[in-house]
């Protein structure tokens, strides 16, 4: 069967073909080598153990794609950081010690065992709130919303969560808790639980550039989100769905 020549196709080629000559003339431990910093934004994204995958990975894919941005993963230690099912790791390519400065901040949310050990680890929590005294956006996704309370910046103000920690959140730091995908309060955004991270990075976008790159971006990345279930709001959902989400959070975390 004899395949179209479409400009689809032409352009993968391409694109497949400029791949794999960039890595062919690449020396040995290049693709290791971390990529020069941009003039667009500077935009660090905090790992720590425990750390739920899609919270860092989601902002990424489309914070990634603004002009002359520069995305780095950060950890207290370089390497690779394992997520709360300890299925996946992500390589940290900065420490906390190389890093003093950041145009942008994401703290990502995780499970009991990762929000509890960072909200418990002085060393982030003091990097954590370095990193905000000059940043122009300091954010979060999930429950990193409870890790910048524990470094003492949403005090007084309005944030999201996931909804399951909504209520300690709300309870044990002076914050207004707001049922909403992202909330923008200051220079701080926050983000509700783990998928509406993207939604929150596609904001964020169209404040660091404008509407239509935000647009833009969202069009390349094809976010146009129809789930086959309406399952999704917490306030919407029912108890016994609840208990059963948390179930499988809980057991599919080590």
């Amino acid at each position: 069967m004899r395949h179209s020549t479409t400009r689809r196709n032409v352009l993968r080629g391409t694109v497949a073909a400029a791949g794999l000559a960039a890595t062919a003339a690449a020396p040995a431990g290049a693709a290791h080598a971390v990529p020069p910093k941009g003039s667009g934004p500077d935009i660090g994204i905090l790992l720590y153990d425990g750390y739920s995958l899609l919270d860092p990975t989601g902002p990424a894919e489309v914070l990634s794609r603004l002009p002359d941005a520069t995305v780095t993963m950060i950890a207290e230690k370089r390497g690779a950081v394992r997520t709360d099912t300890a299925d996946v790791a992500v390589v940290a390519e900065r420490s906390i010690d190389e890093v003093d400065r950041l145009d942008v901040l994401l703290v990502p949310g995780g499970g009991d065992r990762g929000t509890v050990g960072a909200m418990n680890n002085q060393a982030l929590l003091r990097w954590i709130r370095a990193i905000h005294r000059h940043s122009r956006w300091t954010t979060s996704v999930c429950t990193g919303s409870v890790v910048l309370a524990a470094a003492g910046l949403l005090k007084g103000r309005r944030a999201t969560t996931y909804w399951a920690s909504a209520e300690y959140l709300r309870s044990t730091f002076d914050v207004t808790y707001l049922p909403q995908r992202y909330v923008h309060s200051g220079k701080i955004i926050t983000a509700a639980g783990v998928s509406a991270g993207v939604d929150m990075a596609l904001y964020l976008a169209s404040l660091l550039t404008d509407d239509d790159t935000a647009k833009a971006i969202q069009l390349a990345v094809e976010y146009d989100p129809q789930p086959p279930f309406d399952a999704g709001d917490a306030t919407e959902a029912s108890p016994q769905l609840k208990e059963r989400a948390l179930q499988l959070l809980a057991s599919s975390q080590v």
